[in-house]
């Protein structure tokens, strides 16, 4: 009973969140009129209106029904630059100032996003649906207690009737209008390949950085390490060669200095060719290399794997080279004693855990190793998220896509019959709802003497308020059904993407 309960008060907020689409509709409707006078700046900041309550509604969606819907919005432009002489350029005109190319950036910007034109979709529709989802408890209870007051038995059975059945079926009704508005508020295929688009373009730069730095530190390491030994075992050999007629002992002695320096210069070659690529990694997957680096660390390292395959080499390099990077963050700077390593795989994910009991405190918005990870992992859409409180734990979690987003899938498309059905319902629910039904309840309260059209004032007396509330009845069924058509077709597809996975 309390979800109920809960779920109804849920519904008065949808509703409210109706009469606020409603009245931002007609904002954004006087802006447009006045757009035919000259002043069409205010044109993108009245389109920006729509995206405020099609954020709450996402919030909602999340927090209600645990729905994730991503903005589906593409990112702001830059604002103009000047050129060498001062002047702004916007197509093949100068400007002075910067206000007018800013102007029509934001214009170019907001017209051709498709998410603005589906965020005004979903609020003409939201005063209908988050009303008649929301507030249709309140209302028939409303019919039921103007039944009584008119003494119409048969109208405060239907009202009273209604208004028990919504009640029970509040909690289906709020996720029915959550999945309504992820339906319609979700980015689209398009939108999401031109986002993934966006963040590879981004990354690639970032990408290639990281990669001319990592050649850079292979090319320090070999000079550095490897080709000095090299050279001073050259130089050895040079003297040995000079001494190995005149003293013997002592050219033996360069050459034992000669044998222990190849063989560090051997075990340098080693470490710079792990740090390339672990052949552990190679030969024995993720799982086993991750081991290694818990055997190797000088802190006290507990490993959970449960892999069930092995994925591709290059996001398994990704994953090794991270976990690496937070065991020395833990080791050098948290002054953990303990680590713990979680690696498992799912959903098509690949995903690891590195948890130390240190001082906690780590933020990769100051600039530390962490940033460099968020730069490793960006090429493979992967993610990290750290939790790390004053005092610790330091949780830091990593998530990358086993084939890198290659393979996702996207929401198939209705079905012909399901979209010509839903149009047929949408294209004569408004008749019996709002003319047959509201309007003539609406005349019939105020006795008007006009009865036009309205074809229950025509019927005898005894019948008129029955007709009334049937005639609302049916254009809520045609809603609902037209509602329900996408959103059961949405259903169902997550549920054969549950199955195949």
């Amino acid at each position: 009973m309390r979800t109920q309960f809960t779920a109804l008060g849920r519904g008065v907020l949808l509703g409210l969140l109706g009469i606020r689409a409603l009245l931002t509709s007609v904002l954004i409707l006087t802006t447009s009129l006045l757009v035919g006078i000259g002043l069409y700046f205010l044109m993108p900041w009245a389109l920006m209106l729509a995206r405020g309550p099609a954020r709450y509604a996402r919030r909602l969606a999340r927090d209600w029904s645990g729905i994730e819907i991503p903005e589906p919005y593409l990112p702001k432009p830059p604002p103009a630059v000047p050129q060498a002489d001062g002047w702004y350029r916007h197509d093949r005109t100068l400007y002075k100032t910067a206000k007018v190319p800013n102007l029509h950036l934001r214009l170019q910007w907001v017209f051709s996003d498709p998410a603005t034109w589906r965020d005004l979709l979903w609020l003409l529709w939201q005063p209908v649906v988050g009303i008649g989802v929301g507030m249709l408890p309140l209302l028939l209870i409303s019919l039921f207690v103007l039944g009584l007051a008119s003494g119409n038995p048969l109208l405060a059975v239907i009202g009273v009737a209604g208004a028990l059945f919504t009640f029970l079926n509040a909690s289906r009704a709020i996720e029915v209008h959550n999945r309504w508005s992820q339906l319609l508020l979700s980015p689209t295929r398009q939108a999401v390949l031109a986002r993934r688009v966006r963040r590879l373009t981004e990354t690639r730069t970032e990408a290639t950085d990281l990669q001319a730095a990592e050649l850079r530190r292979i090319e320090r390491d070999l000079h550095d390490a490897v080709q000095a030994r090299l050279v001073a075992i050259g130089l050895t050999l040079g003297a040995t060669e000079e001494l190995i007629d005149k003293d013997g002992n002592a050219a033996k002695a360069l050459l034992a200095k000669t044998r222990d320096a190849s063989a560090e210069a051997l075990r340098e070659l080693r470490r710079v060719v792990r740090g390339i690529h672990p052949p552990v990694l190679a030969e024995r997957g993720l799982g086993d290399a991750v081991r290694a680096l818990a055997l190797d660390s000088r802190l006290d390292v507990k490993v959970d794997v449960e892999l069930t395959g092995r994925a591709a080499a290059a996001v398994e390099a990704a994953v090794y080279f991270s976990v690496c990077e937070l065991l020395t963050n833990a080791a050098k700077h948290s002054e953990a004693g303990q680590v713990w390593i979680d690696l498992r795989d799912g959903d098509g994910m690949l995903r690891v855990t590195v948890t130390d009991d240190g001082r906690g405190g780590a933020d990769p918005a100051r600039g530390s190793g962490l940033n460099g990870l968020e730069r490793r992992l960006a090429p493979f859409d992967g993610v990290l998220a750290v939790s790390s409180p004053a005092g610790g734990p330091t949780m830091a979690s990593v998530e990358v896509p086993l084939n890198s987003g290659c393979s996702r899938e996207f929401k198939s498309k209705l079905p012909r019959r399901e979209l010509l059905l839903m149009g047929i319902c949408l294209s004569i629910a408004w008749l019996p709802t709002f003319p047959q039904g509201i309007v003539a309840g609406i005349m019939k309260l105020v006795n008007a003497e006009d009865r036009s059209w309205l074809l229950a004032l025509y019927l005898p007396e005894a019948v008129q308020w029955p007709f009334i509330v049937a005639m609302i009845l049916i254009g809520a069924a045609l809603y609902s059904t037209a509602i329900f058509i996408p959103v059961n077709h949405q259903l169902r597809e997550a549920k054969r993407k549950a199955l195949t996975l």
